[in-house]
């Protein structure tokens, strides 16, 4: 066995070797369970033969000249318990489009209402991106109170790791996930709050799509769809403790929003699912960065990969291809 540099703690050293027992019996299914454990609490086995080694799954948390940065989601001190503060918090991800980023909060904080704060991820920023965050630290434009909190990642983890990063921060009783490619023309808070009035909406946005079979989907018109898409999307942030955290596998963007969605509206099999509603919201679209950036044959292997974590966890629950209600 091969140890990391870490210590490793004594419960997480047993099921590392109650798993080298199912292995060897070719009890896969314990075997697998195991791994799950050791992985949940943030280690990472890989098999050697009969041996093994175990490793820290993320980097290590470090303190530079008084900044934090994070080397895990679970890292970052969560907020999720404790009592919701004024109307909604919005996350957004800043990663290698500086303007991008200032343009969607400068925007946003010239529409939004009292009691909006703002929490950005900078996941493993790049160098433009890095020079750019302490202007985004500065006290927000806007009602006043409204904040703007930065938290940064050791490397970069991905925009599921990310997004979890910005919900375990959030403090109002809706979260708004905002992609830095959307420019508000107008107030986008309050018409997303409204709409999650409503019991059973379980997710709302400004862009949706519908699908007949989940495999396939298709942009729809305002009012109830299937998914939102990640542009603009609100849930409650209570569904964050109690339905998430995202699944991190989801290193690319794409795909998330519709798992996310279709998690937030899932009540079970043999229930009626929450609806999802797509509201026309005073809102443009620029040019999408993370699509744009990368080039087709990667964008379609990682879409693919994304796409097959719908369907083992939704494939089959077509009571979640049709709009509820």
């Amino acid at each position: 066995m091969t140890q990391s540099r870490r210590h490793i703690p004594d419960e997480i050293l047993s099921a590392a070797h109650d798993r080298a027992n199912a292995r060897a019996e070719r009890d896969w299914a314990e075997a697998d369970r195991l791994r799950g454990v050791i992985e949940a609490a943030g280690w990472k086995i890989v098999d050697r033969g009969t041996d093994f080694a175990i490793t820290p799954a993320a980097a290590p948390t470090v303190e530079e000249a008084g900044l934090v940065r994070y080397g895990s989601s679970r890292d970052v001190p969560s907020r999720l318990e404790e009592p919701s503060v004024g109307l909604a918090t919005v996350v957004l991800v800043a990663t290698d489009w500086p303007a991008d980023v200032e343009r969607a909060i400068s925007c946003l904080t010239t529409h939004w209402p009292v009691g909006v704060s703002v929490v950005v991820v900078a996941d493993g920023p790049s160098a433009d991106q890095e020079a750019a965050l302490p202007k985004l630290e500065m006290p927000a434009a806007g009602p006043a109170g409204t904040t703007v909190e930065v938290i940064r990642t050791a490397e970069r983890l991905g925009h599921a790791a990310a997004l979890n990063i910005g919900f375990r921060r959030a403090t109002g009783p809706i979260v708004i996930v905002l992609d830095p490619s959307v420019e508000a023309t107008g107030d986008i808070v309050s018409p997303l709050v409204r709409g999650l009035d409503e019991p059973g909406v379980g997710v709302d946005g400004g862009w949706g799509v519908v699908s007949d079979d989940l495999r396939r989907f298709r942009d729809a018109a305002p009012g109830d769809v299937d998914a939102i898409e990640g542009y603009v999307l609100a849930f409650r942030r209570s569904d964050a403790l109690g339905r998430g955290p995202l699944d991190e596998r989801f290193r690319f963007y794409r795909n998330l929003d519709l798992w996310w969605s279709l998690v937030l509206r899932d009540e079970g099999e043999g229930h009626p699912p929450r609806r999802a509603v797509s509201i026309d919201l005073p809102a443009v679209r620029h040019e999408h960065r993370g699509w744009s950036s990368v080039d087709d044959a990667e964008r379609e292997r990682l879409s693919r990969r994304n796409f097959y974590r719908i369907i083992d966890r939704f494939g089959w629950r077509r009571d979640l291809a049709r709009p509820a209600g």
